[in-house]
């Protein structure tokens, strides 16, 4: 029911879906000229080892390896069987999650804070600053610069701050500063958009300052396809050839890539997004070129958008509230490679409690979006009498959520 593998397993180097999407990516925008961007007007955000990653061409990037010895400290993560989930649907699909859970931070987002930190300091960066919603991305960078003796400055999501008092105690704990988000607008709920604009107007007013993203962009993608890579080789270890579905929940894209990424060559394994019915970016959005930030500082990237001055409402999934989707998951939706589907915030939880009750981990909210979609996609195979082998992204635990459990629990959530 526990395939685990030693440290030794870790990937040695990232893979990059990018030479071998469907259709060419189109490249991003200058906020000003509306020209594509160079690498030298990226440097005041980014190191330059990040820069040529976004826009590398190279199917296979090496990791460094004091980014190899900080991951092997909990990776590879294990890939578990839920059985009794799948007894409790009495269903013929044999059901598989990835558990990034056991990461310092509890989630999946160190695997990209690590090698930012890391390339950030190899260029002489004292300072990041970044933006947060539910906090598990804030918490992962503050770890991660913890490691490496810097400086982390994180503006989080109004809305998720007030909701979520330990994820700041957390990020506090190692080191990072936090602050809610607008910082001029204390009586606006936040959104990811404007988190990111005071993120960004931070770093580029600082000479010691360097901007750090969680998700959306390729190089951050790239980072997380240690996930899906370690799951296809554990799955043959589980007697599996390969997964029929894959299944993540989406926000900005960034766990999604991370485990479905290394499957996209191979036709036969379908692909699902999953995201909240608030914030239907993949689902009701366009794709179009548009800002990463509410205030239109950022380069403009084609991807399917809500537009970025779109405010969602604040649900506990602070994680997948945000108006667009990485220009990689984007490109995949447009081309047919990938599906996507949404869900309100109910259904969510309602799946959320059915696997805490019986396989026992109290999921993230974001990551009980895909569980969500696995129970309806066991019970579709029930229903059709088909086995089918399902793999999900365990994206994170719940254990600093417990406020959206209570909600849910006295019949306080809203359904949106």
């Amino acid at each position: 029911m526990r395939w685990t593998m030693s440290s030794d397993r870790v990937p040695e180097a990232w893979y990059n879906v990018v030479p071998h999407l469907p259709e060419p990516l189109q490249p991003p925008l200058h906020p000003g000229t509306r020209e594509p961007v160079t690498p030298d007007l990226l440097t005041p955000l980014f190191p330059m080892a990040l820069i040529r990653q976004e826009m590398s061409a190279e199917t296979y990037i090496d990791i460094p390896g004091e980014v190899l010895d900080i991951l092997r400290m909990w990776r590879p993560t294990p890939l578990i069987r839920a059985r009794r989930l799948e007894q409790a649907l009495d269903t013929p699909a044999r059901i598989y999650f990835k558990d990034e859970s056991v990461s310092p931070a509890g989630s999946h987002k160190p695997n990209t804070a690590i090698p930012q930190a890391f390339y950030n300091k190899a260029e002489g960066v004292k300072r990041l600053t970044t933006e947060t919603g539910a906090g598990q991305w804030g918490s992962a960078l503050s770890y991660a610069c913890s490691l490496f003796d810097m400086e982390c400055k994180v503006y989080m999501v109004r809305a998720s701050y007030e909701q979520k008092p330990y994820r700041r105690v957390m990020m506090e704990t190692w080191g990072g500063e936090v602050v809610p988000s607008p910082i001029d607008q204390p009586d606006h709920p936040g959104s990811l958009g404007t988190a990111i604009t005071d993120a960004v107007r931070d770093a580029v007013s600082r000479d010691d300052s360097h901007y750090s993203l969680g998700s959306v962009l390729n190089h951050v993608l790239l980072h997380q396809t240690v996930i899906g890579l370690e799951a296809r080789e554990q799955l043959q270890l589980a007697g599996e050839e390969k997964p029929d579905l894959v299944i993540g929940c989406c926000g900005g894209g960034s766990n999604l890539g991370g485990l479905a990424l290394p499957f996209v060559a191979d036709p036969d394994v379908e692909l699902l997004a999953v995201e909240p019915s608030s914030c239907p970016t993949l689902t009701e959005g366009k794709f179009e070129y548009d800002f990463g930030d509410s205030a239109g500082m950022t380069p403009l990237l084609a991807m399917y958008t809500l537009g970025h001055d779109f405010i969602p409402p604040s649900i506990h999934a602070g994680g997948l509230r945000y108006h667009g989707d990485a220009p990689i998951i984007s490109n995949l939706v447009k081309a047919g490679r990938m599906r996507a589907t949404a869900y309100p915030q109910g259904k969510v939880f309602e799946a959320a409690i059915q696997f805490a009750r019986t396989q026992g981990p109290i999921p993230a909210p974001e990551t009980a979006h895909a569980i969500r979609a696995t129970i309806d996609e066991a019970i579709r195979a029930r229903e059709e009498g088909q086995e089918r082998v399902i793999l999900f992204g365990y994206s994170g635990h719940g254990l600093l959520d417990l406020q959206a459990y209570d909600d849910y629990l006295a019949g306080k959530l809203e359904d949106v």
